[in-house]
Order: structure tokens, then C-alpha cells, then sequence
């Protein structure tokens, strides 16, 4: 097996996930789309497509979204497993149809996520009712046709979606590591937003916690992927 991973910024990379990844034998292939000159390989030989974080917005005018978006969409239409994060998340909700549009505040260090009733029978999130998670974001998305919503934050209603059975989008970050969250408080992408923390953020507060959920539900995910290529 092996995923495809779309990459941003270089310090927004797979975190937990490649963990998770290697431990299932998983092979993986970063894509940075971003980059002048940079080609997207054959997506539809991937068992599946991973789209990640990033200090951008869906709603700029950048060629390599748009790109992006068009893969999703391919994507879609052959059922192929999805998984996107944070900004990867927003690209699939717009590439669906959705709107992605300024959140009443932005929602950046530790905060609550509520799980829906829809998540109980769900094939990642089944047994989660209320867990303390990661955010970074400005914005959030509309749900897409036919989505369900699977969990919330007071801050942001759509935390968390399901569309096609195998296409998820969540807003917060299960992939982060202490050392990956303190490496977005210095990068210079980031310092718009450091104005808005009101309260030191703790980069180790709930790893462990992170940790098993990131292993629980990104295990689960790579149950989804087909065997073959």
C-alpha cells in the first residue's frame, strides 16, 4: 500500500501520522504541489490521498490549489479514501462544493471537541464521545452534500466530516507532536496569528492522549485503504 501526502509548508508535514503509516507498512510519498515546476504524480494509482495542513487559504488565488482540488474531485468520483486535515480539510469541503469562510474567531491552541451522535457507528471515531485537541485555523467550512457532521467545538460548529463513507475532513490536528506545535510558534508564516493566543499554549498538554487517539484513528483510516495499487 501507499499514500499519497499533500504538503503545504515543509513544517507542516505527517507528524503522528507517519507514524502510524510505518508501523502498518504503509509506504508514503510526500507532494508538494507548492513548489515551481512540481508534478502530481499518477493519484489514482494510490491506495489513498492525504492532504495536510497549511497557513494558506482555500479562497487565495494559488494554481496549486486549484490543482489540488481537481484531485479530490477525481478522487471522489473513483471512491477513493481521503483524508484531509486543517487546510486539507477546507480543500475538500470547497473541491466538494462546500464554502470555506472566516470563522467568528480564530481557534489556535488546546480546546474541546464534541462528537456527534453520527460518530458512534463510525468507522474511525466510534467510541469518542469528548476529547481535548489541537487547533490552528481562521476559517471553517460548510458541510458538502450529503456530508455528516462528527463533531463540533464551542468556538467551531464543523469540526469533523464524513462524505462518501471514505472521505473525511477535520479542522483540528491529531498529527501534532510537542515538537511540531512549538515549531509553528516561531515560523514566520504563523506570527499573524500569535497576537490572538491569549494564554501561553503548553506544546506537551495532552500528547499522550493525542498519541493514542492519532494511533486509534489514523489506524483505523489505513483499514479503509485497498490492499492493492
Amino acid at each position: 500500500m501507499r499514500v499519497l501526502a499533500f504538503r503545504h509548508v515543509p513544517f507542516e508535514g505527517l507528524g503522528l501520522l507517519e507514524d502510524v503509516l510505518r508501523a502498518r507498512g504503509v509506504a508514503f510519498e510526500y507532494v508538494d504541489s507548492w513548489q515551481a515546476g512540481s508534478a502530481i504524480p499518477d493519484a489514482a494509482s494510490a491506495s489513498g490521498l492525504i492532504f495536510l495542513g497549511g497557513p494558506m487559504s482555500v479562497n487565495d488565488d494559488l494554481v496549486h490549489l486549484g490543482r489540488e482540488m481537481a484531485v479530490i474531485r477525481a478522487a471522489a468520483a473513483r471512491r477513493q479514501p481521503v483524508l484531509g486535515i486543517c487546510l486539507g480539510a477546507q480543500l475538500i469541503a470547497k473541491a466538494l462544493g462546500a464554502t470555506v469562510s472566516r470563522n467568528p474567531q480564530k481557534e489556535i491552541g488546546w480546546f474541546e471537541v464534541e462528537f456527534a451522535a453520527a460518530a458512534a457507528s463510525d468507522a474511525l471515531f466510534s467510541g469518542l464521545s469528548r476529547e481535548t485537541v489541537f487547533h490552528w485555523h481562521g476559517e471553517t467550512f460548510a458541510l458538502p452534500s450529503g456530508a455528516e457532521l462528527l463533531a463540533s467545538s464551542t468556538r467551531c460548529t464543523n469540526q469533523l466530516f464524513r462524505a462518501e463513507n471514505n472521505i473525511y475532513g477535520m479542522q483540528f490536528h491529531l498529527e501534532v507532536t510537542p515538537e511540531i506545535i512549538a515549531s509553528w510558534c516561531v515560523q514566520d508564516e504563523n506570527c499573524g496569528d500569535l497576537p490572538e493566543i491569549i494564554d501561553p499554549i503548553d506544546s506537551a498538554a495532552n500528547a499522550k492522549r493525542v498519541s493514542q487517539l492519532a494511533d486509534i484513528v489514523f489506524g483505523k483510516w489505513v483499514g479503509l485503504l485497498p490492499s492493492a495499487e
